[in-house]
């Protein structure tokens, strides 16, 4: 007797090694809450100008998954990136909730039509912002309840057009999670800039009007969109919209149609979402992983002191560091003065990005450079700096997912999907956390495009990318999914 069930027991653990662990009883909990984040006040807006009213509010949304063992925060926001309110989110939430870093995901929808955080006259957004959103994910784990399911599917949207000679990547990704047959939430992506509905006012821009047609769509459940991997790629304006006319590609629309197409744009986002998740899609409830870390990336040699001097003759010898948004045009011309500081300081030139930190400003400053270091100490963290490139790998059960901080390019992404998917279901998010740097591919640093160039002309970077960014960026994010998924060789 003892024989016949010590028998039976080994057959049942072989089994359980087989298996998925989705196809065993997982108690998985999820919590859902949204809150609003708009700005009482008049803010500098990430498209440049001081908001001039709001035509929509803006929204914060949380998602929580929890296996009984491990708990993920996805938190979702109608704003261009995270910025200032990044490291005190991760630190309470560390410190009063006991949740890793690596367990918070948090992802903008590319908003650029709310408050941007690195001018220094909305830092009191900031602070406010992140305690507004530690009470929404602290509101939205007191909801968890279960069990749920979690499906996964993706499926595509033409409207979109890149630049940088580079393929389109028209992937839309969809994570719902459902109690019974009752959607609770729907996560998904477009790797695609916003189309906003206005220029100057507080409005969520194309994401925010799919994600209300969604929910009107199907009640009861809560949309969270952010963008994936889209530095490079833009949506292309629908045609024959009433009331539109049919202007040149590239033409600046009139504002009283802007909203008309940003609405129209969002129609077929929602569309191709919802046929997505009303499809057949895979499950992918299981235990919860993650781990995060910041990549290394490469970055080019300096010009000249010879070359700097001579641009330098272009701006006043007594211009600083300017902040966003560039009121006397001597923004771009940062990097500049950031080289000639290091050629007459004789500081060290960095070769990888890890070598500075980020200031709450977009002040990229080497990690040596302690004069400069107690300058902008106010606008540092004392815990969680900002350092490029930060990576959040994330398993639930067999879904891997990905997000990156920054405007990472989208043949990156697309390449990063590919290594895997024949494997895996992955999911990919770019926007992630703090600063939206771009990371661009090697075809944009060639051309010397803006996606190339961005981080010398808005973050002051006193060198340039090396070519090699993108491959460097694609080996370690892949590196890192290998590690959290367990999967040998990506392609």
């Amino acid at each position: 007797m003892e024989k016949r069930v010590s028998l039976c027991l080994g057959v049942l653990l072989s089994l359980a090694t087989l298996l998925p662990v989705s196809a065993w009883s997982i108690d998985m909990k999820a919590g859902v809450a949204k809150a609003v984040i708009t700005p009482e006040e008049p803010l500098v807006i990430t498209n440049g100008p001081v908001a001039t009213g709001k035509l929509t509010d803006l929204y914060a949304r949380a998602l929580t998954l929890n296996d009984g063992q491990e708990r993920l925060i996805i938190l979702t926001y109608d704003l261009n990136c995270l910025d200032r309110a990044t490291a005190p989110v991760r630190k309470r939430v560390r410190d009063e909730l006991g949740i890793d870093p690596s367990k918070l995901i948090l992802l903008a929808t590319h908003n650029h039509n709310g408050p941007i955080q690195i001018n220094p006259g909305n830092f009191k957004y900031g602070d406010w912002l992140a305690d507004r959103l530690f009470d929404l994910i602290k509101e939205t784990i007191a909801k968890e309840q279960g069990p749920v399911k979690l499906l996964f599917g993706s499926g595509y949207d033409y409207g979109l057009i890149s630049v940088g000679n580079a393929p389109v990547d028209y992937e839309i990704q969809v994570l719902k999670v459902v109690s019974g047959d009752t959607p609770v939430a729907l996560l998904f992506n477009q790797p695609v800039h916003p189309l906003q509905a206005t220029r100057s006012k507080y409005e969520a821009g194309h994401p925010g009007f799919a994600m209300e047609e969604i929910e009107a769509n199907m009640p009861g459940v809560q949309a969270m969109y952010a963008d994936a991997c889209g530095g490079n790629q833009f949506p292309r304006r629908p045609k024959g919209i009433e009331g539109v006319p049919d202007m040149p590609r590239g033409a600046r629309l009139p504002e009283e149609v802007t909203e008309k197409v940003a609405r129209a744009y969002a129609t077929n986002l929602a569309a191709a979402v919802l046929s997505i998740a009303n499809g057949p899609l895979q499950e992918v409830t299981g235990t919860i992983t993650s781990q995060r870390e910041i990549l290394s990336l490469p970055l080019a040699p300096p010009i000249s002191k010879e070359e700097a001097l001579e641009l330098a003759k272009k701006f006043p010898q007594d211009t600083g560091l300017v902040t966003y948004p560039n009121e006397d045009g001597h923004r771009e011309s940062n990097w500049v003065r950031m080289l000639l500081n290091w050629y007459d300081r004789g500081l060290p030139f960095p070769t990888k990005t890890t070598e500075m930190v980020c200031t709450d400003d977009t002040f990229m400053i080497h990690k040596t450079d302690k004069r400069m270091l107690e300058q902008y100490d106010a606008s540092l963290p004392d815990e969680f700096q900002c350092e490029y490139e930060e990576v959040i790998v994330s398993k639930i059960g067999p879904l891997v997912l990905v997000t990156m901080q920054g405007e990472v390019c989208a043949p990156i992404g697309a390449r990063i999907k590919d290594a895997f998917r024949q494997n895996m279901p992955i999911m990919v998010f770019g926007y992630m956390a703090e600063h939206n740097l771009y990371i661009p591919t090697r075809e944009l640093v060639r051309q010397k495009a803006y996606q190339g160039v961005v981080i010398q002309i808005q973050y002051a970077s006193p060198v340039g990318w090396a070519p090699e960014v993108e491959d460097e960026m694609v080996k370690g994010v892949c590196d890192l999914v290998k590690t959290v998924a367990g999967e040998p060789g990506a392609k």
